[in-house]
Order: structure tokens, then C-alpha cells, then sequence
């Protein structure tokens, strides 16, 4: 059953969950479009993983109202569980059995028939590239191949709302990347993806529109280049010649562009991000001015660009104005 023309997927109003005295989840307003990926981005402890959980009645929200595809995750739960699937973040499979005999099993419980179960199983088995290990037991597979078949044990019966609990954590660059794939070639068959994940480049990479969750509440929305403009005018990229110079051509250009600048683990770089200022100069002209001021004091600058603010300064600065003190990254 597919979606009202319009209708969200999502629709959360002051969602509320509490554990003890720690509200976990302090009131979201969330609005998922169906047919999207939508990133829910955060720290560990945000509430994200809580959210997701009420969203698939897993657990029962202590306020708030909680809509999938227009029903009530409470009172409308067997409902919900009918058009909704979810993978965690670790892999639910049984480790003893076969990859085949993961997803034969698993069909046959969600009431296909023997011979369709094992069609099914091999089509996800050979479109996610397990088919070589199809017939080893899961202890044996990777991380990366762990995850995939997760994940197509949670579309053997394609839901209408995908719950990605932070899908890629602990893989390597790779296996992320083919998880990366398999999310998007979900969603190109009509599935909705509300994905959490506390990677900055996965949100920037999947999803359509993100909401920034912190401490329990939602501190930002929108889609990855309104939140990027949402805290600056770009970021002004630089890399030295001479490590050494490194402290005054920060020192000239946190001057010249009004601004802080971080510096980077390379031990010639520096990154500045460029606020709005009273000024009719654009974020070209404020950069160029600055490079000048480096030349005239002698200091060469070998490498040099200027672009949006990435999502890691977005979340930094955004958490920043919430707790009023710096953060060091998301964790």
C-alpha cells in the first residue's frame, strides 16, 4: 500500500520519551516526504536511536503524536509494523546459519512459500554481491558483508519505510561505500529511508533533508545546503609552504576575514569560515583580500580553495549556540 499523494511518511509532533529524570527524546517535530532519504544526524546519547524506536513501536512515546504514513505508531501499531522494516545497529542474523539459510528463514517466517523464499533469497543474495558466500556461515563473512545482508533481510518483504539505525558504523571506507549503494537503490524502488547516522560526509552523501538532533531535541532542518548556508558564507581553505609561518598567516587571517581560524591536523593547513559581514564584499572578494595581506608578509600559499562550510562545522557550530561552549567533534 503506498502512500496518499502528499502524505509524509513521518510526521512527529512533539514527541516525547522519557527514562527515569533523563527526558531522552525532548519534544521532535519531525516531517519525512515518502520517497526520500531523510538523515537524522547526531552525537551519541542525542536521542536518535529512541526516535526510531517509538517511530517503529518499539517502544511507546510518553507525549507527542507520532504518525507513519498517516497512522498512529500507538494506537494504529499493527498497522504500522505492516509497512515498516528495521535494521539496528548490529546485524540481526544468525551467525550459525548460512547466508541463504538467513534469508530462507526469514522468508518463510514472513509467510512466503519454500520455493519463492529461496528465489528471493538468492535475487538479494546476488543484487547486494553475496552470491560467493551464500553458502557460508555469517560468523565467517566481514563487517561490511555482515551489513548487507542485514540489510536485505530487512527488505525481503520491500517496505513502504525503511529504519536505518546508524547502518555503517565500525565499517571500513568500502563497505561503506557499497552501503552507500544498496540505500539508494532502495529508495529508486520507492522506499522511504529515515536514516540516523553520527557520520557528517553519510548524511551529506544520502540524505535529502537532515534534521540535527541534539540532547533530545531538534536544534536544525533542512536540506545539506541550506544547513551548510544556514552558518556561513563559505570556508576558505588553505595550505602553507612553510609549516612554520603557520601561526601568523592565522593570525592575518582570522584579521582580515573577521573570523576564527581552525587549525587542521596538516601541519601546513588552516581553514577559516566566513561569516556574514557588513560588507558589500562577496565571499571571493573577502578571500582574495586575505591571500593578499599573506603575500605582502612573504608567507606562500601553495594550495588554496574556497566553498561551502561542510556539514562537521555545521554540526559544531549549531551545538556550539545550543550549549553556549565549544564541542570538539560528534562523537
Amino acid at each position: 500500500m503506498s502512500a496518499r499523494s502528499g502524505e509524509p511518511a513521518i510526521e512527529t509532533v512533539g514527541l516525547v520519551k522519557t527514562f527515569g529524570e533523563k527526558r531522552a527524546v525532548d519534544g521532535v517535530d519531525l516531517t519525512v516526504p515518502a520517497g526520500t532519504v531523510y538523515g537524522v544526524l547526531g552525537p551519541n546519547g542525542a536521542g536518535k536511536t529512541t526516535t526510531v524506536k517509538m517511530l517503529a513501536t518499539l517502544l511507546r512515546p510518553d507525549g507527542g503524536q507520532a504518525r507513519v504514513f498517516g497512522l498512529d505508531v500507538v494506537r494504529q501499531a499493527d498497522a504500522v509494523r505492516g509497512r515498516v522494516s528495521l535494521t539496528g545497529q548490529y546485524a540481526s542474523v544468525d551467525e550459525d546459519l548460512t547466508g541463504t539459510e538467513n534469508l530462507v528463514l526469514l522468508a518463510r517466517l514472513l509467510g512466503h512459500r519454500k520455493a519463492a523464499a529461496g528465489e528471493r533469497a538468492a535475487r538479494l543474495l546476488d543484487a547486494f554481491g553475496l552470491t560467493e558466500a551464500a553458502g557460508r556461515q555469517v560468523k565467517t563473512y566481514s563487517g561490511g558483508m555482515r551489513r548487507r545482508l542485514d540489510i536485505a533481510a530487512s527488505i525481503l518483504n520491500t517496505p513502504d519505510l525503511l529504519f536505518l539505525d546508524e547502518p555503517t558504523t565500525g565499517l571500513d571506507p568500502r563497505s561503506r561505500n557499497q552501503v552507500w549503494e544498496i540505500v539508494r537503490a532502495v529508495v529508486a524502488q520507492g522506499t522511504t529511508v529515515l536514516l540516523t547516522t553520527q557520520y557528517l560526509e553519510e548524511a551529506d552523501q544520502l540524505a535529502g533533508r537532515i534534521a540535527v538532533i541534539d540532547n533530545g531535541r531538534v536544534i536544525a532542518e533542512g536540506t545539506p545546503g541550506e544547513l551548510k548556508s544556514s552558518v556561513g558564507s563559505g570556508a576558505v581553505h588553505v595550505r602553507l609552504r612553510d609549516g612554520r609561518q603557520r601561526p601568523e598567516a592565522q593570525r592575518l587571517l582570522a584579521g582580515a576575514l573577521r573570523t576564527s581560524v581552525r587549525i587542521e591536523a596538516d601541519p601546513v593547513a588552516l581553514t577559516a569560515r566566513l561569516l556574514p559581514q557588513d560588507s558589500t564584499a562577496g565571499p571571493a572578494e573577502l578571500a582574495s583580500r586575505a591571500l593578499a595581506e599573506l603575500a605582502a608578509a612573504g608567507i606562500t600559499v601553495d594550495d588554496f580553495s574556497l566553498g561551502q562550510p561542510s556539514l562537521d562545522e555545521v554540526f559544531l557550530t549549531l551545538t556550539e549556540k545550543k550549549t553556549g561552549k565549544k564541542q570538539e567533534a560528534v562523537a
